[in-house]
């Protein structure tokens, strides 16, 4: 009958999807979208998504868009590779700080090349249809490096606190040990974590609308087009970003109240300034990533609609990752002295090459 026809999948689909529940811990990003598509496809008549993004717009401000944000990804690109090399390679910025700022830079490069190239193709194609599973695959990459890259900012300002509290101690609390073991912490609580809320986001079966009013593939917008009671799976991702936002929110806020009180202690007026303007940079971050990450994730859908979700997904998949470098650079001499010696080797190289 027709109903059989909608709602009863092959004999090859029950056998292949229903055969795997567990998920596994892994680091390969393909294998755990492999593994977590076997059981969240079973049931769905849904086996691809249409992303609205910016379609209703006129050809025109589709053309200046392009090319408005193929800038903006062509800076934060360049920008962030700059400051992955140079503070992998001068061992003049080998503290901590600078440690942790590289890979801040590389979620920033991971970050946006999962969102933004797509949306640069779907600006100048008609066809903005994206499959189950590379729905599935961007998602759980947005997850797992923005929950990683929160993380990492929390820990960032506990390296600030501990630097300008506890200077003495600095080098034995923040040792390269401790460094390495605070960045994997993040990168291991993204890897989880996002298998956590991808199958929150998938956990019913897709059977109904399958236009994604936005220009990638985000949690809630997913969440409201499947069937079932979505109340549930909207409530866990909130109650995870509470955990997610908030908690490295309060370490954040914690760590700054003591470097506050410390340097308003004891502190010269230079000493003040210099100290006001390093703090000042990371916290301008943690302020555009944190308000647009809360405003997606943590308000209620009633009182969402793409002209609100589209400019606040922009802010935190594009805009944070492009100012980032900025932020810290041109209020850094250290990180300038050392652009500086990056971009004179790069052009003696060139140099001596022609």
């Amino acid at each position: 009958s027709r109903v059989d026809q909608q709602i009863r999948p092959s004999s090859v689909d029950q056998f292949f999807f229903r055969h795997h529940e567990i998920f596994s811990i892994i680091c390969c990003s393909d294998s755990v979208i492999n593994i977590i598509t076997m059981d969240l496809r079973n049931g769905s008549t849904v086996t691809e998504f249409i992303l609205v993004g910016f379609e209703q717009s006129s050809s025109s401000t589709r053309a200046l868009l392009f090319a408005l944000f193929l800038a903006l990804y062509s800076l934060a690109m360049a920008m962030n590779g700059l400051i992955i090399f140079i503070t992998w390679t001068d061992p003049r910025l080998n503290s901590p700080m600078y440690f942790f700022l590289g890979h801040l830079s590389f979620l920033d490069v991971c970050f946006i090349t999962t969102t933004i190239p797509q949306m640069l193709i779907h600006l100048v194609v008609k066809n903005h249809i994206v499959s189950f599973v590379s729905c599935l695959t961007q998602m759980y990459l947005v997850f797992c490096v923005g929950v990683a890259e929160c993380i990492l900012l929390a820990f960032m300002a506990y390296d600030r606190y501990v630097a300008i509290c506890h200077p003495l101690s600095y080098a034995q609390i923040m040792s390269r040990q401790v460094c390495v073991k605070l960045v994997s912490t993040a990168w291991l609580f993204g890897l989880i974590n996002g298998i956590f809320l991808e199958y929150m986001s998938f956990r019913n079966p897709f059977c109904r609308d399958n236009h994604i009013e936005n220009f990638f593939c985000e949690a809630p917008i997913v969440i409201a087009l499947s069937c079932g009671d979505t109340r549930f799976s909207l409530r866990m991702i909130f109650v995870d970003a509470i955990l997610v936002l908030l908690s490295p929110m309060v370490l954040i806020v914690i760590s700054y109240a003591r470097i506050l009180a410390s340097i308003l202690g004891r502190a010269s007026s230079s000493g003040r300034g210099k100290t006001f303007s390093t703090c000042a940079s990371h916290l301008t971050v943690v302020l555009l990533l944190y308000t647009s990450a809360m405003f997606s994730y943590m308000n209620p859908r009633s009182t969402h609609g793409p002209d609100k979700d589209k400019p606040f997904s922009l802010l935190y998949t594009i805009i944070t990752p492009m100012c980032n470098p900025i932020i810290y650079s041109f209020r850094n001499k250290e990180m300038l002295g050392a652009m500086v010696r990056a971009l004179g080797r790069i052009s003696l190289a060139q140099d001596e090459s022609v």
